[in-house]
């Protein structure tokens, strides 16, 4: 089985550890309805990433992972809605495949915002060689989103891409009900359709067994990992090895 550290009032950075979770390391979920992905992102304490790596392993998943809140507000008010292509630490330019951002509301700025996010949760948080965890992306309704679907998706897409440009793994952290709505149908052309999936939303750990043989939220995708809740911490379990379809 698989434990986790949860901190932070909005998402932020959470340790994933292949292994047993400590007292000292067990703590509630926070969040806030209508949460942005960028409000509140807190540093990740290297005690917890030492202590996870340390964690005794064997349920196949890798021994630390992390993972990171995401959102798509929109150009409605948000401060950091991107208004060009250029990224957030260092300004270079970066190729967007939705075409250039100006800041209007659409693929190419959500693209970027997404984009940014990564990049952030990867350089300013505290994480030592970000590309050596999984980066699992909570997508939640509780968070802000578009009514768009399409703008949604492009967010997703661009921290997906940040994360594969550092060569790091990524996940997506969700249920279906969520996704669906959230994401719409997802293109085998996607960066997000071969993405493992971490489902949440089991009271049990014989539910939690059951959902890993739900269909993964994406066509090309598999479910890999399953939560139940078991105050007042969840656990989480590795689901057999299945090839993609």
């Amino acid at each position: 089985m698989i434990d986790e550290i949860r901190y932070g009032h909005y998402g932020g950075l959470r340790a994933f550890t292949d292994g047993h979770c400590a007292d000292g390391y067990r703590a509630g979920r926070g969040g806030a309805r209508g949460q942005h992905a960028d409000r509140e992102r807190r540093v990740v304490p290297a005690t917890e990433i030492i202590w996870a790596q340390a964690s005794s392993g064997g349920t196949g998943q890798p021994r630390v992972s992390l993972y990171v809140n995401t959102g798509n507000p929109g150009n409605h008010g948000v401060t950091d809605w991107p208004a060009t292509n250029n990224n957030p630490i260092g300004g270079n330019l970066v190729a967007d495949p939705y075409g250039t951002c100006t800041g209007a509301n659409n693929p190419a700025c959500a693209w970027q915002y997404g984009w940014n996010l990564a990049e952030l949760d990867a350089l300013t948080r505290g994480v030592p060689n970000p590309r050596r965890y999984r980066w699992w992306l909570d997508v939640e309704t509780i968070n802000s989103w578009e009514t768009s679907t399409a703008n949604n998706r492009a967010d997703v897409e661009g921290m997906v891409s940040y994360f594969r440009r550092i060569r790091a793994n990524v996940g997506i952290y969700s249920t279906p009900k969520q996704w669906g709505p959230l994401m719409g149908t997802i293109p085998a052309s996607s960066p997000l359709y071969r993405l493992p999936d971490w489902i949440p939303g089991a009271t049990t750990l014989s539910r939690a067994r059951k959902n890993c043989g739900l269909a993964p939220l994406t066509g090309g995708g598999t479910v890999t990992v399953v939560q139940w809740s078991m105050k007042p911490v969840n656990r989480d379990l590795a689901c057999p090895a299945r090839s993609h379809r």
